[in-house]
């Protein structure tokens, strides 16, 4: 096997296409928006006899709490190919990056299954568990197949009847667009809901690159849920190579009894089926354990409201650490600390 550089979009995007496991983390888009945000980024693919069966995206991450090199949701291999192999070339490549960058530390967010040869495969090249992930572990999916008469049966029966509900009432409205001007509104909104549930939101200046970044291939929509005109429920959904992600939401509790964040998901399903799309990807939940401990857990309400709507878990290896300083453990007991403080 060997490390190829891959500079083409069109080569990179048509690999993907025939990945089944991957998310818009590994997208050419996701790139050029970190790129955007500062951040330096490398893209290889791992070949034989020609043929690539994997790709890696990674980025060097310089935050206050050190510097890394990080591959999120990684490496995108084809179904097949040897996933061991394929780890152990794609770590060496990044090990090689990393002295020459000069980091503390490696973070992968693996796109592997949470099973224990997956597992072990890490902690054989010397990984440990992070003290936080960076990117969903544990994810809710909904499979699109079926018909939209299909899909509302098999929802939760409550979802069903807001769903049903909220279609009804003239009163609300989903709007769809791609501006910067809904943009902001969702910002607004944003911050309500983060002030609420006491969270650190992303900078306007992140959301608007993240759009700008996939507007471009028309990959992104902003849904409004407008009530008498007033936006009280928003999303960015992210549509790419075949999958649907609900990467950012935002709701008021204004006027709780209106079923605005239902109905708004209930179109951007719809949406993906229109662009043929076969999977929607919900993005994080919390582990059903957390959730049986801590009613408080602040993704609980969220966590019920995305199962709502039918589908399943899917759960990765946790994120991985490869201490490269002892400054890392400086930012292990940061990060430990941090999260006790928000609660998960």
């Amino acid at each position: 096997m060997t490390i190829i550089e891959i500079k083409d979009k069109k080569e990179w995007e048509e690999f993907l296409l025939q990945v089944k496991e991957k998310t818009f983390c590994q997208s050419w888009n996701w790139g050029e928006f970190n790129k955007l945000m500062g951040d330096k980024i490398w893209r290889f693919g791992i070949e034989s006899n020609g043929k690539i069966l994997a790709v890696f995206q990674i980025l060097k991450i310089s935050a206050k709490r050190g510097k890394f090199i990080f591959l999120p949701h990684g490496p995108a291999i084809l179904e097949g190919a040897d996933f061991e192999r394929i780890l152990e070339v794609c770590f060496k490549k990044i090990k090689e990056l990393s002295k020459l960058e000069k980091v503390s530390f490696i973070r992968i967010a693996p796109i592997f299954l949470r099973i224990e040869k997956n597992i072990k495969m890490f902690k054989d090249l010397g990984f440990i568990n992070a003290p936080t992930h960076m990117h969903p572990e544990l994810t809710w999916e909904l499979d699109l197949k079926d018909s939209e008469e299909e899909l509302l049966k098999n929802m939760r029966k409550t979802t069903r009847y807001l769903i049903k509900q909220g279609a009804k009432d003239s009163d609300l409205e989903i709007v769809k667009s791609q501006s910067l001007e809904d943009l902001e509104a969702f910002k607004d909104v944003y911050q309500v809901t983060a002030d609420r549930h006491s969270f650190t939101p992303f900078s306007f200046d992140y959301l608007k690159k993240e759009l700008l970044s996939f507007k471009e291939g028309n990959e992104v929509l902003i849904f409004s849920a407008k009530y008498k005109g007033e936006i009280i429920s928003s999303a960015m959904i992210i549509y790419w190579s075949g999958m649907a992600f609900y990467h950012q939401g935002a709701s008021t509790l204004k006027y709780p009894k209106i079923p605005a964040s239902y109905l708004l998901q209930w179109e951007a399903i719809k949406e993906a089926k229109k662009r043929n799309c076969v999977l929607y990807n919900f993005w994080g939940i919390a582990p059903e354990e957390d959730l049986e401990k801590n009613k408080n857990h602040p993704w609980y309400g969220l966590s019920l409201f995305k199962k709502g709507f039918g589908g399943y878990k899917k759960e990765y290896v946790k994120t991985q650490d490869y201490p490269l300083s002892l400054s890392y453990w400086l930012t292990y007991i940061f990060e430990e600390l941090r999260k006790k403080k928000r609660n998960l």
